[in-house]
């Protein structure tokens, strides 16, 4: 049985990856692998200095974040856990962090706000409290605002699929 939502999780967005030193994450993804970099994002409130970069083309873009803590003393620590979240593509991001909010889901503090590569973003805690108990299960996850060309792409594929 699925429960009526007002927004759908359409694609992977983003993969965040973290180390003490992203110059080794660089090192495998980058020169190994040949993946693209595509930009980098510095932030002192969220204590990441961060490769930003892309495997997949179009729409269908998955981005891999490189990240590495400004200061390794502070809180957030985007290197632990290495695997930093995950980033879903959501077509109504208000319509889903209003929803996910009455149904008891509890979110990280900052709202709604821009993310690093320009998108609306918001983020589902990864551990319960008291007052919001759902959560995402030891996982941080990033709900991403897609833009009208992501959101096109998804149902185009979803209208093949179901011919």
């Amino acid at each position: 049985m699925s429960i009526p939502r007002p927004f759908r999780l359409l694609g992977v967005q983003q993969i965040a990856i973290g180390a003490a030193d992203k110059s080794r994450l660089q090192a495998f993804w980058v020169q190994l692998l040949g993946i693209q970099q595509t930009g980098q994002f510095i932030s002192e409130t969220e204590n990441v200095d961060e490769d930003i970069c892309q495997v997949g083309v179009g729409p269908f873009a998955v981005e891999i974040d490189l990240m590495q803590p400004l200061n390794s003393s502070k809180k957030p620590r985007v290197d632990s856990p290495a695997l930093n979240h995950i980033g879903f593509w959501v077509d109504d991001l208000k319509a889903a962090h209003a929803w996910l909010t009455e149904q008891g889901l509890r979110f990280t503090p900052g709202g709604i706000r821009q993310g690093a590569a320009g998108h609306d973003v918001c983020f589902i805690h990864p551990k319960g409290s008291e007052d919001f108990p759902l959560c995402a299960e030891g996982v941080l996850v990033e709900l991403v605002q897609a833009p009208s060309y992501v959101v096109d792409a998804y149902e185009g594929q979803s209208q093949i699929a179901s011919s």
